[in-house]
């Protein structure tokens, strides 16, 4: 029983680990169309860089668009650094 115990909270010391390495990474999307994004592997938004040409009131629909695909394509870029993360901490597990 303490054998499991052990191994859950050193478990648990290695996630948090990860946890805190994920927060430290940070990942840029592509620019898209002037649009810059930079979050870390925790999924936190560190950055927005807009192309000061893309600023006015003409371009507030295509900016709002092109926020959004860079915004997701930085989703996606962290969710492959966690991943990456799990897979090196749980190497036999399904889906990692």
């Amino acid at each position: 029983m303490f054998g499991k115990m052990k191994e859950l909270m050193e478990m648990k010391n290695q996630a948090d680990r990860i946890k805190r390495e994920l927060e430290a990474t940070d990942v840029q999307c592509e620019e898209v169309r002037g649009i810059k994004i930079t979050m870390n592997g925790a999924q936190s938004i560190k950055a927005i860089d807009i192309d000061s040409a893309m600023l006015g009131e003409k371009n507030k629909d295509r900016l709002q668009k092109d926020l959004m695909r860079s915004f997701n394509g930085a989703v996606k870029k962290s969710q492959g650094v966690a991943a990456e993360k799990m897979r090196a901490l749980m190497p036999g597990l399904p889906g990692f």
